[in-house]
């Protein structure tokens, strides 16, 4: 028994903390023995955790979405799905649904089904309202909530009580960074502001000011009201043409351990007895769905989903900022590329120092090393640079999260990988690196034959098919990520420049949303007359670019979307008529309305240029429409999407709320000068809104350009790691060539003759990566580019140039040590043994 516990004298377990005390000393030993190597072969590493934990960080943030509500996993907002066809019809869903009795369906479902614990509606802005407090008045989004909304949702409140912040009608809930900017600071429960409804002032109190919303919360509001005085006093939201729509969304909070949401039978019997009349009224408007089936189905969508359900396009206005998973499993993908490439640098950089360790190994095998403690050995030596490379990549990715929240548009925390969860996983990630970079040369040494280390007789790697494959497999992902990065770069590009049917450039858009443009427009127009910088001024009932709808149209069959207005709108745009005329001033009266629709909308009709002009409409919005001009189509949606049927109306009003003003090309100081002039003549004391158009289309694109700029950082630091790869390769080649290019010399080699032995290897290895990588790269962005209707066509010649620079990259690297090794006296070579 004693024997079994001690050895030498030694009790076993101090002989183990002895050993591996051992190695580590010797690790440090190489380390700086070796400080170039070990420089290269940490920073290599080091890169790729520090990408991998930023791309973990931003994975983190899209999937923690929502989970911090109370009841998050049980809250699910409702929506009707359509089963009829229409034709040319796009499937909207809808947020609300009426019914044959006064409760709305939320209150229905609440007193119907037990499942159904508590309900709340929610009315998403309709861009800004004017908020007046005692000295300012200032823009800001108004939300409406029922007084349930903090019940059912985890928005907690700095000052106020949840339960009776929203009481009263006239109450409101500002967030904390809004109350400061509103009153310097956020103690002001019982405190007044005057909203702009309509074309009034009302008075509000603040009963509550709430925390502010967390970046990863889907639902976010900076100024809410109650939802009960959007319904009451929805007649007062209209200023002349312009009105605000009460589209609600209706948010269920379940008991826990319902299965509600994916009872399909249940909620149908629902439906059906919350709108008896159904069937009939849906027969009675003409509607065709399958006969089994209700013309439309109840559905239930989870909160937590929401921010990834791409596929959820609502009727109305209650779209919420959305990302795409494949999104995050592309950054999973590129991680573990970059990762992957990191630790092949690894591997084979430790083949590299091996070299020169062989007869180490021997002499050690000589004095009794068993192979599993070689293995241990040299597997803690490359767990140990494993950990310096994390803690350098934690450092790194602190210092260059700033850079990527930029690129990401992102407001990530590096806190967020300290969490129990994800510190295991990064400290899971570092042991795998460094154990699967560690076993082959620990195997690789471990059985060397100690006869032929201690004659010098082993060369290690360099030249075998492991090695070789690792080299070929890095340089393929990263031309993948070089080639994928230029199509994004170039259709990216191909979208901002592309014409999109109207002159975007030059051209400043004015809010006024919170005005009676009836009254504002013909000043504000007359204020910028006969300006020199000013070459235009119109307006329209609907904005253009990003966060801007035309107004939705559906009748008889026929699916559009609707622009209101006035004459010089398709001059100021620099739209162009294919047929037809222009409105004229005051053009439209209540029995016929002129339209002008898009070619588009002319080809859905079987109508052509020559004969569109002058066809009528009937049944379109209650009147006749008489076609009087066709437009060149124009792209006022994404170029991801089709041209869609598009139709301008005018009416006898004299402005709509988007005031659209053409400036001269240049500096646009002056025109800006004379825009906030007249802005001050038309709406004394009302802060201006403005921005350039070119910049509010472009923002369409901003996730591409996000994307591209990723994966171009991405595809720069792969070449850059499976360069450093490569140059421990050629190292190691030029080591355990040593002796044959001294030979090579004596006999008459020249140096570009040793360097192209050098060379030839790894080139041949760069040129397989490229012919492997290209076309795999070609099927990816290929079916990545049929997400959009309008894309680039992918010269060949793209990959030719992306082989070419990264084939210079790999020479730039060979013929560092190759012409060290061309240079070198051969009589040091050749006196080696």
């Amino acid at each position: 028994m004693a024997e079994n516990r001690r050895v030498n004298g030694r009790p076993t377990y101090l002989k183990l903390d002895f050993m591996i005390m051992t190695y580590f000393r010797i690790a440090f030993r190489n380390m700086q023995k070796q400080k170039i190597f070990t420089f290269i072969n940490v920073l290599g590493l080091s890169v790729g955790i520090a990408c991998v934990s930023l791309l973990l960080l931003f994975a983190a943030d899209t999937f923690s979405f929502d989970h911090f509500h109370k009841n998050a996993k049980n809250i699910y907002r409702l929506y009707i799905q359509p089963n009829f066809t229409n034709a040319g019809s796009e499937s909207l869903l809808n947020t609300d649904y009426s019914g044959s009795s006064a409760a709305t369906i939320g209150e229905a479902m609440k007193k119907d089904i037990p499942d159904v614990a508590e309900f709340v509606r929610v009315q998403l802005p309709w861009g800004d309202n004017l908020i007046r407090t005692e000295k300012n008045t200032f823009r800001a989004p108004v939300t409406y909530a029922d007084p349930s909304f903090f019940s059912v949702f985890t928005f907690p409140l700095k000052y106020g009580h949840p339960v009776s912040a929203l009481k009263d009608q006239y109450d409101v809930v500002l967030t904390a960074s809004k109350a400061r900017e509103f009153f310097g600071t956020d103690d002001v429960v019982g405190r007044t502001v005057q909203i702009s409804i309509g074309a009034t002032f009302q008075p509000f109190r603040v009963a509550g000011v709430a925390e502010d919303i967390p970046s990863n919360s889907t639902l976010r509001f900076e100024v809410l009201g109650n939802y009960r005085f959007a319904l009451a006093k929805q007649g007062q939201f209209y200023i002349g043409s312009n009105w605000h729509p009460i589209a609600a969304e209706t948010f269920l909070l379940l008991t826990p351990g319902s299965r509600l949401a994916g009872d399909a039978r249940r909620l149908d019997q629902f439906l059906v007895s919350f709108d008896p009349n159904i069937i009939t009224g849906a027969k009675n408007a003409g509607m065709e769905w399958k006969g089994h089936e209700l013309p439309v189905n109840l559905q239930l969508e989870s909160l937590l989903s929401i921010h990834t359900d791409t596929w959820f396009h609502a009727w109305g206005f209650a779209d919420f900022g959305v990302i795409d998973p494949k999104t995050i499993w592309m950054l999973f993908a590129i991680a573990a590329g970059i990762l992957l490439i990191a630790c092949i640098n690894f591997t084979t950089l430790a083949i590299g120092r091996s070299a020169s360790r062989s007869r180490e190994v021997g002499v050690r095998k000589v004095l009794g090393s068993q192979k599993k403690q070689l293995i241990f050995q040299f597997l803690t030596e490359s767990v140990l640079l494993a950990a310096l490379s994390g803690i350098l990549g934690l450092i790194l990715a602190y210092s260059a999260l700033p850079l990527f929240n930029e690129l990401s548009g992102k407001e990530l925390n590096i806190s967020v990988l300290f969490n129990p969860t994800m510190a295991l996983l990064l400290m899971a990630l570092i042991l795998i690196a460094g154990l699967l970079a560690g076993c082959y040369p620990a195997f690789v040494l471990s059985n060397f034959n100690t006869l032929d280390v201690l004659k010098n007789k082993i060369r290690v790697g360099g030249t075998n098919i492991f090695t070789k494959s690792l080299v070929t497999f890095q340089f393929a992902v990263s031309i993948m990520l070089i080639i994928s990065t230029v199509i994004i770069l170039e259709q990216v590009t191909y979208m901002v420049n592309k014409d999109p049917g109207f002159s975007k450039e030059n051209v400043i858009a004015v809010d006024a949303l919170e005005t009676d443009p009836n009254i504002t427009f013909p000043l504000f127009k007359q204020s910028l007359t006969n300006h020199p910088f000013i070459l235009g001024v119109a307006s329209a009932a609907a904005g253009l670019g990003a966060g801007n709808n035309l107004l939705g149209y559906s009748d008889n069959g026929l699916n559009a979307d609707i622009n209101v207005i006035d004459s010089d709108y398709l001059k100021v745009l620099g739209m162009h008529l294919a047929a037809g005329k222009n409105f004229g001033p005051g053009q439209g009266n209540d029995s016929t309305k002129p339209v002008i629709i898009n070619e588009t909308m002319m080809q859905a009709f079987g109508w052509t240029a020559q004969n569109a002009v002058g066809k009528q409409i009937r049944g379109f919005q209650g009147h006749t429409a008489l076609i009087v001009g066709v437009t060149k189509n124009f792209n006022y949606r994404p170029l991801s999407e089709g041209v869609k049927n598009q139709v301008f109306l005018t009416s006898g009003n004299k402005g709509y709320p988007y005031f659209y003003v053409r400036i001269a090309a240049g500096n646009p100081s002056a025109a800006l000068t004379a825009i906030q002039k007249a802005w001050n003549v038309s709406m004394p004391g009302v802060p201006l809104k403005y921005s350039f158009l070119d910049q509010d289309v472009n923002r369409f694109y901003i996730d591409e350009q996000r994307w591209s700029s990723i994966v171009a950082w991405a595809g720069g630091i792969s070449i850059f790691l499976a360069c450093i790869g490569l140059l421990g390769l050629v190292a190691l080649a030029a080591v355990n060539r040593t002796k044959e290019i001294g030979v090579r010399k004596v006999l008459g080699a020249s140096i570009p003759d040793i360097i192209k032995l050098i060379s030839k290897d790894f080139i041949n290895l760069i040129l397989i990566a490229f012919f492997v990588a290209s076309p795999l790269a070609w099927v990816l962005m290929n079916k990545w580019l049929q997400n959009y209707a309008s894309r680039i066509s992918v010269s060949w010649l793209l990959f030719f140039f992306v082989g070419a620079f990264v084939l210079l990259c790999a020479l730039a690297t060979v013929g560092f040590h190759a012409i060290k090794a061309a240079l070198a006296n051969p009589v040091k070579s050749l006196r080696m043994e």
